[in-house]
This record gives C-alpha cells, structure tokens and sequence, in this order.
C-alpha cells in the first residue's frame, strides 16, 4: 500500500509483512547478542544478512523470522539444540567456541528482557509456519528397562549405520573414553592404549576366559584374543555391531578364541563362569533401578576371585545440578530424545555403592575425565572432517545430532560437569576376601592417583 507525503511530494511503500517479521526478528537477535559478553566472538544473524566475508571466530546464522521465533521462545538449552537440528541455523567455523559463546549468556540480563522478548517472540510466531518435524526421535513403549525397551533403545543409538561409525572412530571402532599419554597421541594409539590397560587391570593370561558386556563391535573382544591369548566372548543388543564383529572376528583369523553374542546382560546362564568380566561405556544404559541387578549379574558370571572392570561415564552431582539440561540423561531431555533413550548416569560414589552391595570388593577406582574430553574431541574432528560422506550415510539430521551432542559433551568433562571412571572390583574367594597383589600390577607397582580423593588401596577390603 502506498502513502503520500505531502511535503516532498513523494510517495513511499509501507514496510510489508515480511519486512516487518524480519525487523522483529532483528530486534530479537539483538537483544540475545546484548545478553552476551562484550567481547563474545560469536556473531549471530539472519541468513538474508549474512555476508560471503566472514570476520568473526564464529558465525550463528538463523534461518529466516519464522526460525528466529522458533529459536528463541521459549529459551532454553533444547530448544537451542532442536533447532540445529532442523536446520534453523547454522554454525559457522568452530563449534566449540559457538557452545562457549552459548554458555557465556547472561541469564540474568536476558531475563530483564524476558516479557518484551516475550512479545516480540508471539509476534513472530503468529502466522509463522509449523516447526519442521524431526523424523528420528525415540517414541520408546513399554516398561522402562524392560528387556524389550531396553533393546529398542540400543539399536536407536547404535544400528545407525556401521559405516557411519567407521568414518570418525579409530580402526578398532571401540566407542568409549580412549587413555592419551599426552594430548597429541593419535586417536588409535590412545584406544590401543586404553584396551591394553583394562587387559593388564584384569590380570588376563593365555587360556582365560573374558566377557565383554556391552562389547560394542567387538574392540576389547578381539584385542584381548589377539594379544593376551585369552577365550574371549563379548554380549551386546545391537545387531549391527553383532554382524560387524563377527564378520571381523573371522578376517582376522580369531573364530574359536572370540565371540560375539546377541545378548542381554540379564541372560548369561548358558555362558557357563568366567575369569574376568568387563563393561566397557555400557553401564549408562543399565539404569539406576536396575544397577543391583546389574553387578549381580557381573558376580555371578564370575568365578570367585575373578576381576570386574566396569568404565562408565558418571554425574558429578547427585540430580546433575553442574550439568547443563540438555546433557542429562533419562529425563527426556534432548540426550534422551535424540541421542540415548532411557539413558541414565549415577555418581562414582553411587555406582561403588551399587557394586559393594551387590557383594563386590571394591579394589580401584581411576577417573578419565581430561581423557574423555580429548576423545570427543577427536571423534568431533574426525566426523567434521567426513561430514559430507557422513551426510550421505545417514542424512542431515543425524550428522547434526552426532556432531552437538558430542561436542557439548566433550565441555561437559572439560569443566567437571561431566565424570568417567573405571572401577576395578573383585568376585571374594569362598573362604573371605579376594587374594592380590598388593600394589597396583597394572602400572609397573607405582601407585598413582588420578584425580581421585577416596581410591582405596590395591590389595585391601574397602
């Protein structure tokens, strides 16, 4: 529509709606970026304004008004995370420094802004169109940690795609915390490394028989087979991994000295009793309900005096109040829609206690916190450096998800909010407690602490 102006005798156009939904999605834009530090390297616009030359760090683009609503009412961690995955925004240039930037907002002076924020949020969301509907969500049935749950939830994480995998984790594919020596070590040393420790933790020798829960494709499985000669079978719910592993095991010569089992922990009767069992990145899965049940199952596949390695990622505070929402697991946060259902971490203390109860001995507790972070890192590099055969693999969506989820994850244990620790328990002999070696084999005798205020001594009853 067209108004006169008199006095210049010219006539000017009244802005449209679309100019209109852009000018409020500037003005909400802007007040998130006044909420951020001053010296924030994150620049954050509308596609339509974002130029070819790039000069910040970091560079959040939105993608249009009807995202920039989406985007920003209601605020929270989730809804952040949602619309990456939609494609409402991209991020530009470092990832890590886009979280950092993220967390660095001031809650407080964006609350001061809450109700005018508020309005121009219902503005934009007027007539905007619906969200995008994101086609890979977890729509999980039946009683929670239930056997049948219990597999749906793993095959949704894990039954991606072998391949998919393949692109960003090292040559043995073990998808858990690797041990670094130092921050440069390569990430199949670091995962070659941390199969070595567990191996010399468990004591194993030529002729022992080792179960793997949780065996993921097989990495400690055939590693344990391979360089310590032992009979080795690894469990997991995920028929993907279960047909890599065996068509793995049997390129490398190993049928008759490994296995890999379709399997529920809950099922291990017909396994007969082993020398050594470990869960290796397994244990966020069981849920704190079914924890008891859980290392009992692990003692009872043991024989007496035998080894129990379990490596999991835990809480630093009971309820996760250090952790940011969207990483908590298990209560249908975005970790729990999007990434791992029914998932679930306890403490160190509480997971010790689990154990102890269960009528394990507790012998060494090492935390790999800084190890992790370095892990995701790696895996985070490894992905970005693959993103276009990963898109090709398992679509948009699903690179996006991989690709914020850890890189949030590898924040979390960099700033303590986030925990991983290996816990070595033994099975107690028939007449009394577990008979070993009194300072710590694994390590050439030393004892040495890592990080860890209450590691009990190696050889006592705790």
């Amino acid at each position: 529509m067209a108004r006169s102006n008199e006095a210049g005798g010219r006539t000017r156009s009244a802005p449209s709606r679309i100019e209109r939904r852009r000018a409020l999605a500037r003005r909400m834009l802007a007040a998130a970026r006044a909420a951020l530090p001053a010296d924030s390297p994150l620049e954050l616009v509308l596609a339509e304004d974002a130029t070819a030359d790039r000069t910040s760090v970091v560079r959040v683009v939105v993608r249009g008004p009807d995202a920039v609503g989406r985007l920003l009412w209601p605020p929270s961690a989730d809804t952040l995370g949602e619309a990456y995955l939609r494609g409402d925004i991209e991020i530009e240039g470092d990832i890590w420094t886009a979280i950092d930037a993220g967390r660095a907002l001031d809650v407080r002076r964006l609350g001061r802004d809450l109700p005018r924020l508020a309005r121009l949020g219902l503005d934009l969301r007027r007539g905007a169109g619906p969200a995008p509907i994101l086609r890979r969500r977890a729509r999980l049935t039946g009683r929670r940690h239930s056997k049948a749950r219990d597999l749906a939830a793993i095959r949704f994480h894990y039954d991606v795609g072998n391949e998919f995998y393949a692109l960003w984790l090292d040559r043995r594919l073990a998808y858990s915390c690797a041990y670094f020596e130092t921050p440069e070590t390569s990430l199949d040393d670091a995962q070659e490394a941390k199969l070595d420790l567990i191996c010399r933790k468990l004591r194993l020798e030529p002729g022992m028989r080792l179960l793997d829960i949780g065996c993921g494709w097989g990495s400690l499985v055939m590693f344990a087979a391979e360089r310590y000669g032992v009979e080795a079978t690894g469990i997991t719910l995920s028929a993907a991994q279960a047909e890599w592993a065996t068509a793995e095991i049997g390129r490398r010569g190993l049928e008759g000295r490994a296995l890999v089992a379709i399997r529920d922990y809950r099922d291990l009767d017909t396994f007969g009793a082993f020398d050594a069992v470990a869960s290796v990145g397994m244990f966020e899965h069981v849920g704190r309900e079914r924890l008891g049940a859980y290392f009992r199952a692990a003692l009872a596949a043991l024989k007496p005096n035998g080894l129990f390695l379990n490596h999991g990622i835990a809480t630093t505070a009971t309820g996760g109040g250090l952790r940011p929402s969207w990483l908590r697991f298990g209560d249908g946060g975005f970790v729990g829609r999007y990434v791992f259902p029914d998932g679930e971490l306890v403490t160190v203390e509480d997971a010790t206690g689990f154990a102890r109860r269960s009528g394990f001995e507790l012998i060494d507790i090492q935390r790999l916190r800084p190890h992790y972070a370095l892990t995701l890192k790696a895996w985070v590099e490894r992905l970005e450096a693959s993103a276009d055969r990963a898109r090709e693999l398992v679509g948009e969506e699903v690179f996006r998800t991989w690709r914020i989820y850890m890189a949030a994850s590898r924040r979390g244990f960099e700033d303590g909010s986030l925990d991983v620790a290996q816990l070595l328990l033994a099975r107690p002999r028939q007449d009394g407690p577990a008979q070993l070696p009194l300072r710590p084999w694994w390590n050439g005798g030393e004892h040495v602490q890592h990080g860890s205020e209450d590691r009990p001594s190696v050889g006592s009853s705790v």
